[in-house]
């Protein structure tokens, strides 16, 4: 069995460093808000770009406490795409605001931008781009529309640490950026974790405080806040991984690289990088008419597989938005892609074992 992914491979080699971390966070007994959270914050705003990064308890509380740190509430629209995981579009609704779903390029799975421009309305306060599966959104585009209509970016960029648009980082075209540091991310905690990484010293000051309890600092609560903060563990455990990411991003890009000279031909769509992004990779992710019929052929064969997603947002049930009409390159993706193993630690024999297997598939089909 070639595995979709396999976290086992990583901790291995990590294990020495993440038990010494382990332990120094212990003796310190220092577990909320401590040195190991505001190092990873300066060293992941370096790696972004930006002068600020502040810490919270997921990528779903990076991108709502963004949104209300920029004044977004009820009354208010907020554009994102609509094909994506659900959480880009549930917390705009946290703030009491509206999503208004654009479709999305199929080429790059990123919204498109002259839909964005036709859905912008008097009530439009944000457009929340998201790089989906790390390819970056066309991000000048994106600000060249914001600019013009004075709207806010929020950058969903979980997927995405250490992609670029035009040679620059994500997160550090938007007003803020949100990342996720769920474990099977690129950057990914032992457990859960986000951060907002921003070029805003307002919205950094206001997220320090919604994010612990609205507390300005010696129990002065001055705004009703959260509980949304990054523990010390995590941070320690993203700290040692933190050190690996290039490496890791530059091992996904080559296992690309290889699928893509080993598929060719086979009836595959295979991904498109934009000529101006730095993918990283976070998933493979082809495209196949019968793709129910593939993933079944790949799983008779060993080959683990996975699909993101099987519903774009607008046509889940808490939605139930007619998306086939209305969002046709989101519904057309949702019933085609499929992902392919891509982790930094699968071997160059599971690899052409991985092609080998897709190829024959597709011949079946």
């Amino acid at each position: 069995m070639i595995p979709f992914i396999d976290l086992t491979r990583q901790h291995a080699a990590l294990k020495a460093e993440l038990l010494a971390v382990t332990a120094r966070v212990l003796d310190s007994s220092q577990f909320v808000l401590g040195g190991e959270g505001r190092a990873l914050e300066q060293e992941l705003a370096a790696v972004c770009g930006v002068p600020w990064a502040i810490g919270v308890a997921s990528g779903t509380d990076a991108l709502s406490l963004t949104l209300t740190a920029l004044g977004i509430g009820a009354g208010d629209e907020v554009i994102t795409p609509a094909f994506s995981f659900v959480a880009s579009a549930t917390t705009i609704m946290m703030t009491g605001a509206t999503p208004v779903f654009v479709d999305i390029d199929p080429a790059t799975y990123t919204l498109d931008v002259e839909a964005t421009e036709r859905a912008i309305t008097p009530r439009t306060r944000a457009i929340m781009p998201v790089h989906l599966y790390g390819q970056p959104a066309p991000m000048n585009r994106v600000l060249e529309l914001a600019r013009t209509h004075r709207l806010a970016v929020i950058e969903d960029a979980a997927q995405a640490v250490g992609a670029a648009w035009a040679e620059q980082p994500v997160g550090a075209w938007g007003d803020a950026a949100g990342l996720s540091f769920y474990p099977t991310k690129n950057l990914g905690a032992c457990g859960d974790g986000g951060m907002v990484v921003t070029r805003r010293q307002d919205v950094a000051e206001r997220i320090a405080k919604l994010r612990h309890h609205g507390d300005s600092g010696r129990y002065e609560h001055v705004e009703l806040g959260y509980c949304s903060r990054l523990d010390e563990l995590q941070a320690a455990f993203l700290r040692v991984k933190l050190r690996r990411l290039a490496d890791w991003t530059t091992a996904r890009r080559r296992i690309a690289g290889l699928y893509e000279k080993g598929l060719g031909g086979v009836g595959l769509e295979l991904p498109s990088e934009a000529p101006q992004a730095r993918h990283v990779y976070h998933l493979f992710t082809v495209r196949h008419p019968q793709r129910d019929a593939l993933v079944k052929l790949l799983a008779d064969d060993g080959i683990g597989t996975a699909v993101y997603y099987p519903r774009s947002v607008p046509d889940q049930p808490m939605f139930r938005g007619d998306a086939e009409r209305r969002w046709p390159e989101a519904w057309r993706a949702s019933r085609e892609v499929l992902s392919l193993p891509c982790f930094a630690e699968l071997t160059d024999d599971e690899v052409e074992r991985v092609i080998a297997g897709v190829r024959r598939a597709c011949e079946r089909l």
